[in-house]
């Protein structure tokens, strides 16, 4: 959706790659103060959480934002 790496995201976020690499790939899920590191940095970088509606929760670029 970003277009980043997952070496920026690790970089900005200020967590190691593997913590990354490990979350996607659903083989553990990060320290709460690493979890909210990636959401920041994430934020910062547009993208806005979608709390559980009925649908499920989920993730969309931030108004303003395009993936330009």
């Amino acid at each position: 959706m970003l277009g980043i790496s997952q070496r920026q995201l690790a970089e900005v976020a200020r967590v190691s790659r593997p913590t990354i690499v490990d979350f996607e790939r659903e083989a553990r899920v990060p320290h709460p103060n690493n979890m909210e590191a990636i959401r920041s940095a994430l934020e910062a970088a547009g993208i806005e959480f979608i709390p559980e509606n009925g649908g499920g929760p989920g993730v969309r670029l931030a108004q303003g934002r395009n993936s330009s």
